[in-house]
């Protein structure tokens, strides 16, 4: 067995990877910046070594949604030096999103120099791309759903995928051997993003007229173009109807 540090381990994934590792026999250290047992400032550095040491895997999960700024690469660049310091690491596992490299949205840029950083560390690296997971197409649903009318951007598919299943592929590559980037995995339908919609209010007893705004912007036409799919790499099987009848619940 041995012993994995997951950063962002507290976060919705990173959760479920730790449980699925600890499931598994493994001694696991979850970062946060107030863990009792390692708190750790990715963004300063501060607690790092000692929470590396002989630590033989690390899964990356940390990453900040809403903040601009180089917050993700300083936070990586911490956890590389300290993984050279440690001398102990093999693999470190990062979770990435299907499309970094063709949307130009400012988190997926982010996410893509994190990717390069890890990448030309000289570290053992391992990367898996996933789709969208079902909670954000809800989130999205349930923010837009507090007008009368639900206003969502036109022309835009999605395919999502379910969280556990994202965290049982993250736990099955936590491993001393690295594999570098990974297949992508995606959810098991692409679906419009007013279908989903639509499936995740009836599900919830909301009747919302949805109306399709057309945006602006290089993004925009990114995801337009498809470029945060992978019908090629349709993993997932957890629809998003059976997720959203999971939240009805």
């Amino acid at each position: 067995m041995s012993t994995i540090l997951v950063t962002g381990g507290t976060g919705t994934l990173g959760s479920l990877v730790s449980a699925r590792l600890r499931a598994a026999g493994h001694e696991v250290r979850v970062l946060s910046r107030h863990a009792p047992d390692y708190p750790v400032d990715l963004e300063d550095g501060s607690g790092l070594d000692a929470a590396m040491a002989g630590a033989e895997v690390v899964v990356h999960c940390a990453s900040n949604t809403r903040r601009a700024g180089k917050g993700d690469e300083v936070g990586t660049g911490h956890l590389i030096e300290a993984a050279r310091r440690a001398g102990t690491v093999g693999n470190i596992v990062y979770i990435s999103i299907v499309g970094v490299d063709e949307v130009p949205l400012g988190y997926y840029e982010r996410k893509l120099r994190v990717e390069r950083l890890l990448e030309q560390s000289g570290l053992g690296v391992t990367i898996l791309r996933t789709t969208q997971f079902h909670d954000l197409v809800a989130q999205v649903v349930d923010a837009a759903a507090k007008l009368p009318v639900l206003p969502l951007p036109k022309g835009l598919r999605f395919q999502p995928i379910a969280v556990e299943e994202v965290a049982d592929r993250l736990a099955e590559l936590a491993v001393p051997t690295p594999s570098g980037r990974v297949p992508d995995m995606g959810g098991p339908e692409i679906r419009t993003l007013p279908d989903l919609a639509r499936s995740y209010l009836n599900a919830t007893g909301r009747n919302r007229r949805i109306l399709p705004v057309p945006l602006a912007g290089k993004a925009y036409a990114g995801f337009r173009r498809g470029g945060h799919l992978t019908p090629s790499h349709a993993a997932g099987r957890g629809t998003f109807e059976e997720y959203a009848a999971g939240r009805a619940g």
